[in-house]
């Protein structure tokens, strides 16, 4: 058995006969044969990796988006690389220098401040394909983007408790340099505009995604002289710490205050009452930005381009009539 059949069925290359494929396939079998990878990626010049750079592991929406993306990638037989930032813009910086130097593929990244100077030129020396995770960046126009329609899930989230008479709603997410709390600020004020309603100002509060962040923004405006009657949480992990607030404080969502969630994990529902949430498919996020990098990788003239996957606004009984 040449060498060269040998090598054309372990590239899959199409000028091999049905049965050679068989034969070679059932000595790589019996014989155990495990193909360099890394040597084989050298000659190609790829490696059959996608690097990703996320915030949190632990945060179930991170989790979930790179879970699907791995399997679609496995399908395609690479693998990714997944480093973290713990939200901290150098981070982002420093693993995407990381990533470049062990020469993976593509890069795929959901960045903690897509404003910063350092992370900006750091992904622009990067020489393969990038996916901005629901991010956009200046100075980046190559890259590709997967986005969800923030806009919409927050306007109809504002709409439908101003609808139940609430007027005090509050508004927390995450910082203003990134896209997502960019969208879901304007959103909401427009929601206000479109009832003829002044926005109360003083109940957005855009300053990060920790649970202890919601904590402390939710025990404060409670607090306060005019308190919100509502309160929509830009994030899983913001939940959290508002609903430790609230037990706290000894008061309940859905009977002291109405609640509003963003992404449908676990808490939204096993809570009591269920948590209203604005939704979208998660999965789906990871398995577009995969397929985003490959179509790139395996064809470099292909064009950067933009998907927005749409969200919906899951009813549950966190939203009760003021």
């Amino acid at each position: 058995m040449a060498l060269s059949s040998v090598s054309r069925v372990l590239n899959d290359h199409p000028d091999v006969s049905e049965r050679m494929r068989k034969r070679v396939l059932a000595a790589i079998e019996e014989l155990g044969y495990e193909p360099n990878l890394l040597a084989a990626g050298l000659r190609r010049g790829n490696s059959r990796t996608v690097g990703f750079i996320v915030s949190d592991l632990h945060n179930p929406l991170f989790a979930s988006i790179v879970t699907a993306a791995q399997r679609e990638l496995n399908r395609r037989s690479y693998a990714a690389v997944v480093t973290t930032s713990d939200g901290e813009a150098a981070r982002d910086a420093e693993m995407a220098g990381v990533l470049r130097r062990r020469r993976v593929d593509a890069l795929v990244v959901s960045l903690a401040d897509e404003t910063k100077d350092r992370v900006i030129r750091e992904l622009g020396r990067f020489e393969g394909p990038v996916v901005l995770l629901d991010r956009k960046v200046e100075g980046l126009s190559n890259a590709s983007i997967v986005e969800t329609d923030h806009d919409g899930g927050m306007n109809q989230a504002a709409r439908h408790l101003l609808a139940l008479g609430h007027r005090r709603i509050a508004l927390l997410t995450g910082p203003l340099q990134v896209h997502p709390s960019v969208r879901r600020v304007e959103a909401f004020r427009r929601a206000y505009a479109e009832h003829g309603l002044a926005v109360p100002e003083e109940l957005i509060r855009p300053a990060g995604f920790a649970p202890e962040i919601g904590e402390k923004l939710t025990a404060e405006m409670l607090r306060s002289p005019s308190p919100p009657t509502a309160l929509i949480a830009g994030g899983n992990q913001l939940l959290t710490g508002v609903l430790r607030s609230l037990r706290r404080l000894g008061l309940g969502a859905g009977k002291d205050i109405a609640l509003v969630s963003c992404d449908d994990v676990p808490l939204s529902e096993l809570h009591e009452p269920p948590i209203t949430v604005i939704d979208r498919d998660v999965a789906r996020i990871g398995e577009v930005a995969a397929r985003l990098a490959l179509e790139r990788i395996e064809d470099p003239a292909c064009p950067p381009r933009r998907v927005v996957l749409p969200t919906s606004l899951v009813l549950r009984g966190s939203t009760p009539r003021l």
